[in-house]
């Protein structure tokens, strides 16, 4: 290839379509228990994390109700994926064995985000949420009916492999996805920059800027309780039954099991069977199973 503006323009086009094809084709699997929301700062704070209100009677004036704030903030991070090409290799008509490369690049773009969030969820145990608790603890502070504070749990325990209950039926979800500046892609590729000057390499790349954090602990239930039947049951039950302040009921109902690859056989035997043990099975269809690899 005879190396000029125009033949890069080109060279850069066709790159940056195997890579948008490649990013497009990526459904992420976290979608139904993560909320997806736009970033405008370097941080976004979420005031309204936990706040609840209740429907009454209407009798005489209206009673507002003051919400609790809290200060549960989450920065964005910068992430970068950059590949270099030697411009030998252009000169020599043999870039386009490149462009898997760059396909990958876009695919690997559009996975990024799931390596934050199932790092985030699997942190859980240590990490704190909105409330100053770990994420997933048994001593969440909730207000009960008669003002006083008790404590809520979400994690059944345990020491083994961590299996998770969501609701994903709500408008907010477990887990936040907040994005300042989505991936793009870009290239050093000019005979000025200084990589092609004095490396003779053309870069292309992509970066963005982002990051996960906690939503409504009420939403996930987690444990390391090994999985069985009965220990689904309870924290279907226990999920079912929380309350929120001043009791009032949430209305949670668990709608995904989510699990690693080492839980996929329990999981799918105690959701999908048509029996166990000779015994009709109860938690038939109860939730979807989501097998993923990324736990």
């Amino acid at each position: 290839m005879i190396i000029n503006q125009q033949s890069l323009r080109d060279l850069f086009t066709g790159y940056r379509t195997a890579f948008q094809n490649a990013f497009a084709g990526v459904t992420p699997d976290f979608n139904p228990f993560v909320l997806d929301v736009p970033s405008t700062t370097s941080q976004e704070t979420y005031p309204w994390l936990g706040s609840t209100t209740s429907f009454r009677e209407w009798l005489g004036d209206r009673v507002i109700q003051n919400l609790k704030l809290h200060d549960y903030t989450i920065k964005n991070r910068t992430f970068e994926n950059t590949v270099g090409v030697a411009r030998e290799t252009i000169e020599d008509d043999t870039f386009g064995v490149f462009g898997p490369m760059m396909a990958q690049l876009g695919q690997d773009a559009a996975n990024h985000p799931a390596l934050l969030v199932y790092e985030m969820l699997a942190a859980g145990f240590s990490r704190v949420c909105y409330d100053g608790q770990f994420f997933f603890d048994t001593d969440h502070p909730v207000v009960n009916e008669a003002g006083a504070e008790v404590s809520v749990s979400n994690f059944q325990g345990g020491s083994g492999a961590a299996w998770y209950l969501m609701d994903t039926s709500r408008v907010m979800k477990p887990l936040i996805l907040q994005r300042r500046k989505n991936y793009n892609f870009i290239s050093l590729d000019k005979e000025g920059d200084h990589n092609v000057a004095m490396r003779k390499e053309f870069i292309y790349g992509t970066d963005a800027r982002l990051n996960v954090g906690y939503g409504l602990w009420q939403l996930a239930y987690a444990s390391k309780q090994e999985l069985t039947a009965d220990n689904f049951n309870a924290a279907f039950a226990a999920m079912q039954g929380m309350s929120g302040d001043k009791g009032k009921k949430l209305g949670i109902k668990p709608t995904m099991l989510v699990v690693p690859a080492t839980l996929r056989a329990k999981a799918l035997q105690i959701i999908n069977a048509e029996q166990i043990n000779g015994t009709t099975n109860i938690n038939r269809n109860a939730v979807e199973v989501l097998v993923t690899p990324w736990l």
